[in-house]
């Protein structure tokens, strides 16, 4: 590899694909090319002349991972493999960034600052808090811990869309309170952090604008998209009535901003990058 090589890791998820799109010159692996859980593969994997590795690959089945088989893969992917990650990244001086999330938290006291002690209320949210451990092991470390992603994928944009143009008026949780993050805009952060050589640590990363529930959000995206379709609200509680396997959720979910606007990155309002993805991003017809 050429020296300032810059490697991907999880390029076709949601956010890999958009950093892919932000970084056409890296080198992008998924599972494929690259088990990053496999701790033996990502030894013999060629590193030579690596500096940056960024880690979007992540188990995101929250539900699914409180199945036997879902926590095995669970731990797998959000710690054992950033750990892999974060054992190379030592060995070879690399810059390690690594994608986190709000379920590391309880969601009883937001908004959340960095230094929040961790309190996640699910397998997924303490998979990911030991990722995060883990990567903050390496020096030269950047953990952006972000919600409510959406991007190139299935996410709830597109699932409200689909409702919407099937003829259905959803039913949508509203004590669940947070702000969209959408894939470009943590694109952008994880550029301006290495570009600016921010410090390095832990930061928040969403879209900026007033917090939301998941109804108003669901409003929001039919407002915006020019659908007649209403939205009823529930609480978390009635909607996951006699439901089972599924995992708690945190209520609160906003992430507060100023560490990541003080390095003089200005989040762009969730509601304009919601009209520009719809504009860009029509979803299923």
């Amino acid at each position: 590899m050429n020296a300032g090589t810059t490697v991907i890791a999880g390029c076709n998820g949601q956010l890999g694909r958009a950093l892919r799109a932000r970084y056409p010159g890296a080198v992008a692996v998924d599972l494929g090319e690259l088990d990053i859980a496999d701790a033996g593969a990502v030894e013999a994997f060629d590193w030579a002349g690596v500096r940056l590795v960024l880690n979007a690959a992540g188990y995101t089945n929250v539900n699914g991972a409180e199945t036997a088989a879902g926590r095995e893969i669970a731990w797998k992917v959000n710690a054992l493999a950033v750990a892999n990650l974060a054992r190379v990244a030592l060995a070879r001086d690399i810059t390690l960034v690594h994608v986190s999330t709000d379920y590391v938290f309880d969601g009883t006291r937001a908004p959340y600052a960095e230094d929040a002690g961790f309190s996640p209320l699910s397998v997924y949210g303490a998979s990911k808090a030991a990722g995060d451990v883990a990567a903050g092991l390496v020096p030269r470390h950047y953990v952006l811990r972000t919600s409510w992603v959406i991007g190139d994928g299935k996410n709830f944009v597109r699932t409200m869309l689909d409702l919407a143009r099937r003829g259905v008026n959803p039913a949508v949780v509203s004590d669940q309170v947070g702000r969209p993050t959408f894939t470009a805009e943590l694109a952008r952060a994880i550029d301006h952090l290495l570009d600016t050589r921010a410090a390095y640590g832990t930061y928040n990363v969403s879209n900026g604008g007033p917090p939301v529930s998941w109804a108003d959000f669901a409003r929001e995206i039919y407002r915006r998209a020019g659908l007649p379709n209403t939205v009823a609200d529930v609480t978390t509680a009635a909607y996951n009535a006699g439901a089972s396997g599924v995992a708690p959720r945190p209520l609160g979910s906003t992430l507060r901003l100023e560490k990541l606007e003080a390095t003089g990155f200005a989040p762009a309002d969730w509601r304009q990058a919601l009209g520009d993805y719809l504009s860009r991003d029509p979803g299923p017809r």
